[in-house]
């Protein structure tokens, strides 16, 4: 365990300390006055960085351009003294300014606090983040900023050591970048933090952790957070003995001390930079002013003592009567400073909120304008008038407002015809549009590397294509991805040196080296946080979740990370991973899980592919390559050892997303299903031609996104007839296809009969294959499916089977 104790007057000039003491002020009337804003009702909530000043400003003093953090909503000094984060930018966030401009960092999408860089151009290019000091994009979850801080510290490792990186100039120098984490105290009690802390270990990462603790988690203490109170005493068996033993570096400083967190902190960038050694630094002794948010007050469960110790250990505080001490500057300067700071943030406030109110303005006097116009001309000036005065009252009106009174509006002269309602009409659309891109834009890619624009390729098969297992054909594709881009890596449990638990990766360890196909430990949700901070650093990882199953342990961190971040930064980050899986009917409640209903609902923003063989598996992984966004493809668990036969241009072909294939045509019924589910349909649709039904059976292919051009609905038009087969329990899947097709897609208009679903049972499928054949549907419940939908239309032809 190290301790940092030094004098740090000879190293500093006496202007960067006192324009450290200015930054510090600013944030903390900032804080001040973000919380008075929120209790005006300028702003919906409050959450701030007051008490973390001082060790943020020593930390923000060795972070370069081309570094990486990945912290928490606490960071707003760090923000400013790193020059990403203006005051005004500050309280245009509070206040969810939709303007990029206003506020980089989310374009309104996000609550304050919630800090990030735009790492891309206009068009989705990658900017040069050598010449930018760069933030990953905060998200809520506490702890959640940990497992991305991992692949950011890990691509340092890559670029370093991986000789064929070299020349990505942009994206990194010889791996000398350090990933910088922030979390709190509390947070710290959390798995993901553990799991990442030894993911860095393991690794030797330069991944620096910084651990603001002020003793609490909201209102409950220290104690029932952590063993001994103390995060670094809990993890001081990470302390590496010796620089030849693999470990930490941990330091403890005190978080009112601005010498020595200088000290220490470039003590543990150096360690980090240099020797590519994870570090920990525990910042004991943090105060928080106003408590952890304006959704309450810390008088509540703070004792007397406590709040007046808190009061006397302010960083702001010690750091005055530090310079004080030290005759930096007088009494009369420090004041100034701190007035200063106070008219500065004054000013930035004013400047923020009539940005913001100004945006909305136009839009809200136009309306006004349009909705007294149509009220001159209607039969319902009464009621339009009503409604235009409420709205003209509005103090501070946002732009929901104005819209929902015109919508109001509209229903009073839905059956008038004059200029002035078509005016208004004419407004409205205009002003969804310029909504829609305001709060609905990015979920998905919109650069020209989306991968709906990547184009077609067809596999080629020669005459003598070789038949092999299908696990062989994506073997072949991965190798040839692996050589022609040195950006790709593959990491999983098992993935490196026996080439995953069902072989597509056989021999390309020892092929394209260990750095290229690595193995991990047994840590689904860092294993994607280590392809989620590799991706937004250039490289294209392939992160492998062993079994669908698995997919759980890090559900939480594609949802809420990976999934929203092109949506939540307004296109000004990506992160294309790979996410590699496999799923579906092996036998026993933990390998044969299909939760495919709970994925589409948690990870919108990512496309999801469940291809049915392992050649269109190799399509789309060769689609998603040439793509700027992130997947889920799961394989099917059954199939690797099936024949098929290997396209000769394996490592080129594409399989286009969004276009189900037609595996059967048919003229009485359509059958919609996907992955394994499709040999077990095929199967029964052969049955049914014995008893003179023609189904035709249509695989999906990709479910996010489904069906763009509406092939289903073609189908049912010609079948009349429709039924959605999945293995997922009732109400997952099959109830999303349905609502896509019948609903979205208008199916409903053609069908004759009721549209059908058939999915597994609501439980896993107990072991044996006699506990897949009763959980999960089988060829003889599908037979059965459509033969009853027959005998409804047609009970002479179809009589009952029972």
């Amino acid at each position: 365990m190290q301790t940092a104790e030094a004098s740090i007057t000879q190293r500093l000039s006496t202007q960067e300390i006192l324009n450290d003491y200015r930054i510090a002020w600013e944030s903390r009337h900032a804080s001040l006055a973000g919380r008075k804003e929120v209790f005006m009702g300028k702003a919906k909530f409050g959450i701030f960085g007051d008490g973390k000043e001082v060790a943020q400003l020593a930390m923000a003093k060795f972070f370069q351009n081309g570094d990486f953090r990945s912290g928490y909503y606490r960071d707003q000094t760090f923000m400013f003294a790193i020059g990403e984060l203006t005051l005004q930018q500050y309280f245009a966030q509070l206040y969810a300014h939709t303007d990029v401009e206003a506020e980089p960092s989310t374009a309104g999408r996000a609550m304050n606090g919630h800090f990030g860089t735009r790492l891309l151009d206009e068009e989705g290019n990658w900017k040069n983040l050598m010449e930018q000091k760069n933030s990953s994009s905060d998200i809520s979850p506490t702890a959640s900023q940990m497992p991305r801080l991992v692949g950011l510290a890990y691509a340092s490792k890559l670029y370093r050591q991986n000789p064929d990186l070299q020349g990505m100039q942009q994206f990194s120098v010889n791996g000398n970048e350090v990933a910088f984490g922030t979390i709190g105290n509390a947070s710290t009690s959390e798995g993901m933090f553990f799991e990442a802390i030894n993911a860095a270990g393991v690794l030797q990462v330069p991944m620096l952790v910084s651990v603001w603790d002020d003793g609490y988690g909201i209102s409950v203490p220290a104690e029932y957070q952590t063993t001994k109170g103390s995060i670094s005493e809990i993890l001081a068996g990470f302390q590496r003995n010796s620089r030849e033993e693999q470990g930490y570096e941990i330091f403890k400083v005190k978080g009112w001390d601005y010498a020595a967190l200088c000290e220490a902190y470039e003590a543990a960038v150096k360690v980090c930079r240099e020797e590519h050694v994870p570090v920990l630094v525990h910042v004991e002794e943090v105060t928080q002013p106003q408590g952890h948010s304006t959704s309450g007050s810390h008088e509540r469960y703070k004792s007397k003592d406590r709040l007046a110790w808190e009061a006397e250990y302010d960083c702001l505080v010690k750091m005055r009567e530090w310079m004080l001490s030290n005759e930096i500057a007088t009494t009369d300067q420090l004041d100034q400073i701190e007035n200063e700071a106070k008219e500065a943030v004054r000013q930035a406030r004013t400047a923020a909120w009539t940005a913001f109110a100004d945006s909305i303005k136009a839009d809200h006097e136009e309306a006004l304008k349009l909705m007294d116009n149509l009220a001159a001309a209607s039969e319902h000036i009464t009621e339009i008038a009503t409604i235009t005065e409420e709205l003209r009252k509005t103090s501070t009106p946002i732009r929901s407002d104005a819209v929902r009174a015109v919508r109001k509006v509209l229903r009073y002269v839905r059956d008038e015809n004059n200029q002035a309602k078509r005016e208004l009409v004419g407004w409205l659309e205009q002003t969804m549009g310029e909504n829609a891109d305001r709060f609905n834009s990015y979920l998905y890619s919109q650069s020209e590397e989306a991968a709906l624009l990547v184009e077609e390729i067809k596999p080629e098969f020669a005459e003598d294509a070789p038949v092999v297992d299908g696990r062989e054909v994506l073997q072949a594709c991965f190798d040839a991805m692996l050589a022609r881009d040195p950006r790709v890596f593959a990491i999983g449990e098992d993935v490196g040196r026996i080439g995953d638990v069902n072989q597509a990766f056989a021999g390309l360890q020892e092929k394209h080296g260990e750095l290229r196909v690595t193995d991990t430990g047994i840590r689904e949700c860092t294993i994607i946080g280590q392809g989620i901070g590799a991706a937004l650093r250039g490289l294209r990882p392939i992160t492998e979740i062993q079994y669908l199953d698995y997919l759980l342990y890090a559900i939480q961190i594609l949802s809420d990370d990976v999934a929203c971040l092109q949506y939540r930064t307004k296109g000004g980050q990506k992160a294309p991973l790979i996410v590699r899986t496999r799923g579906h009917r092996l036998e026993g409640i933990w390998h044969s899980g299909s939760p495919i209903g709970m994925i589409l609902h948690s990870i919108r923003g990512m496309h999801v592919l469940v291809p049915r063989d392992m050649t269109q598996a190799a399509g789309f992984y060769n689609t998603l390559l040439k793509s700027d966004e992130p997947a889920l493809v799961i394989e099917c668990l059954n199939g690797y050892r099936l024949k098929e036969r290997v396209p000769s241009n394996v490592g080129e072909f594409t399989v286009p997303l969004g276009k189900p294939e037609v595996l059967k045509e048919g003229t009485d019924i359509t059958i919609v299903t996907y992955g394994s589910m499709c040999r077990i349909v095929m199967d029964a649709a052969r049955q049914l031609e014995e008893f003179g039904i023609s189904a035709e059976v249509i695989d999906v292919q990709s479910l996010l996104p489904f069906d763009l051009e509406h092939m289903i609905t073609d189908s049912i038009r010609k079948t009349n007839r429709v039924l959605f087969a999945d293995e997922d329990v009732p109400g997952g899947a099959t109830a999303f296809m349905m609502q896509q097709v019948v609903d979205e897609q208008g199916a409903w208009r053609y069908l004759d009969s009721k549209p059908q679903c058939l999915s597994a049972h609501a439980h896993r499928p107990p072991y044996s294959s006699d506990g897949d054949y009763f959980s999960k549907p089988n060829p003889e419940d599908v037979f059965e499916a459509v033969y009853e939908i027959m005998h409804e239309a047609d009970p002479k032809a179809y009589p009952t089977i029972y």
